[in-house]
């Protein structure tokens, strides 16, 4: 549930913006409702598909993945507060935060190929919270090296 005073707080200050600002605010404050970024972040896994270069060039992806023999694809499994497109896009460009905190895998920057929807859209049927998503990423992780996928993840 959303604070009363919270949204008081925004609509109070939208007189002070013009027209234009103001429809931007409302439609901000229509994301962080409809995104239940207010009440709690909802969290994402996803599965990137990584060129099978990686295994051949990553000598601590090789490493990490013994039981890989060449037949499945290459994985990177990660997770988001964002959709798992945006997050794909940031990987691919090096995104670097306002901070100056670069955001981007090297792995996914240099190998990553495209999403896999297949492999995650039925974990994130159910919303889950930071905590619940660092767990099923780890689990699916495990769940495609068990299957004979290569994975990469944090």
């Amino acid at each position: 549930m959303v604070a009363p005073g919270v949204l008081l707080i925004m609509f109070e200050d939208l007189r002070k913006f013009r027209s234009g600002n103001a429809r931007k605010t409302f439609r901000l404050i229509g994301h962080v409702l409809s995104q239940g970024i207010i009440n709690s972040m909802r969290y994402r896994v996803y599965v990137i598909e990584l060129s099978k270069k990686v295994f051949t060039e990553s000598a601590r992806f090789r490493a990490a993945n013994p039981q890989f023999n060449g037949v499945l694809q290459c994985l990177y499994v990660g997770m988001t507060s964002k959709t798992p497109t945006e997050r794909f896009k940031e990987h691919r460009t090096g995104y670097v935060n306002k901070k100056g905190h670069k955001l981007s895998s090297n792995i996914v920057l240099k190998y990553g190929t495209y999403l896999r929807p297949s492999l995650y859209e039925h974990i994130n049927l159910k919303p889950m919270t930071r905590e619940e998503a660092l767990i099923m990423e780890e689990k699916l992780a495990w769940d495609l090296r068990r299957q004979g996928y290569a994975v990469w993840f944090n």
